[in-house]
């Protein structure tokens, strides 16, 4: 069989079968440069050539003549792992261009540098070509962020819808739970408030429950040279603290721990904006209702808005920035991906069943917490909380 030999990516000569009556004795040798961040920029002869040869098979060969598959770290003189691992993602990354006939032109800017820098493996960049084939994925890919959590997690739309739609059913149907005789007297109240503030809340506080703590593949322009040495931290920082790190990568401990720091002012934000403007136009419905229904005023008090926003807030900083971190980085990315990675619905499966029991985890927290004094006296919060715990008929009205 034709084998094309790469031997550590560096001036050897490539051997590709040539396109003559000859085939089997024939063989087109030529030698190719070392492979650098400029070169890969402009491979137009190596992709012209692999297209024109229709090559069968890639071995990758390590610095003694391993086996095929993943190359080895070794190179006959000891450069550094980070080194080779560079060399190797570049390599892959312009084998997986020629297989489809691209070039670096063709793809975004922010994808062709992270190529170019060595940061980006083969397998990326097929995955990148797959989720083009989709209209929507092909859509999202123009924005970075999505990007990024795409490249990293092709199931990361099916966990938000998974996360959002638990939340929805749950908080909806704690409403109904929590009301009882009095749901269709205050069927007007409820569908206002469950639009207009507790569910915008909730698929807010919810989207960047998935967002913020998945794991991403990093293409970050790089920072100016006047940024301080926090941001400069920061940026070094993984997106979640447990995600595993590309090949060339590596994340320090106290990156990690940064990470969760991070995402955990990010969460606390989120949480106090969304609850103050909840809250907000909970008590806005509230005394509007008052004032068309004197018997409602006697039983509806105002919720406490700051109180409440800053108790939500650090609830998510804390218990739900950390068994986000969890689930994402280790039980979803290092424990069910690598067991069904080849059955996708099975594996969606499980992160419905997983996610929704992270929910409910954090609906006991917080019944908890608030059966201890934590937070606002309301017990409205503890519904609007954890509307899982009222929908399962562990927490009841007074």
């Amino acid at each position: 069989m034709a084998i094309a030999t790469f031997s550590n990516f560096s001036s050897r000569a490539l051997s590709f079968p040539t396109p003559t009556r000859h085939l089997s004795s024939t063989i087109l040798t030529f030698t190719a440069p070392r492979v650098t961040a400029a070169s890969v920029f402009s491979p137009p002869q190596l992709i012209l050539d692999s297209r024109r040869c229709r090559l069968p098979t890639v071995v990758l060969a390590g610095g003694h003549g391993g086996s095929g598959g993943v190359p080895g770290g070794g190179g006959g003189g000891g450069g550094g792992d980070d080194g080779d691992a560079g060399e190797r993602n570049r390599m892959e990354a312009i084998l997986a261009l020629a297989e489809m006939g691209r070039s670096l032109d063709s793809l975004p800017k922010d994808l062709a540098a992270a190529i170019g820098a060595g940061k980006i493996p083969g397998a990326i960049v097929s995955r990148y070509f797959e989720l083009e084939k989709s209209g929507v994925f092909r859509w999202l890919l123009q924005f970075g962020g999505f990007k990024e959590r795409l490249l990293a997690d092709d199931l990361f739309l099916t966990k938000v819808a998974i996360e959002c739609g638990v939340g929805i059913f749950t908080k909806t149907a704690a409403e109904l739970e929590r009301r009882r005789e009095n749901f269709s007297k205050e069927l007007d109240f409820v569908l206002a408030d469950v639009v207009s503030s507790n569910q915008l809340m909730a698929l807010v506080a919810d989207f960047m429950l998935v967002w913020l703590p998945a794991p991403t593949v990093s293409l970050k322009p790089p920072l100016s040279v006047s940024a301080g040495p926090l941001a400069k931290f920061f940026y070094s920082c993984p997106d979640n603290a447990f995600q595993v790190a590309l090949a060339g990568t590596s994340y320090s401990f106290l990156q990690r721990i940064g990470a969760i720091v991070r995402n955990g002012s990010k969460l606390f934000v989120v949480g106090t904006g969304a609850s103050l403007v909840g809250t907000g136009i909970t008590n806005a419905l509230i005394n509007t209702r008052k004032a068309f229904d004197k018997s409602f005023a006697a039983e509806a008090e105002d919720v406490p808005v700051i109180s409440t926003s800053v108790a939500y807030g650090v609830y998510m900083a804390v218990s739900s920035n950390l068994r986000y971190q969890v689930l994402a980085g280790v039980i979803e990315q290092r424990i069910l991906e690598p067991l069904l990675h080849q059955h996708k619905l099975i594996l969606s499966a499980a992160c419905f069943v997983v996610r929704t029991g992270n929910t409910f985890l954090g609906s006991l927290m917080v019944g908890g917490l608030c059966a201890m004094g934590w937070g606002p006296k309301d017990t409205r919060i503890e519904y609007w909380a954890d509307p899982f715990l009222t929908f399962m008929g562990i927490a009841h009205a007074d």
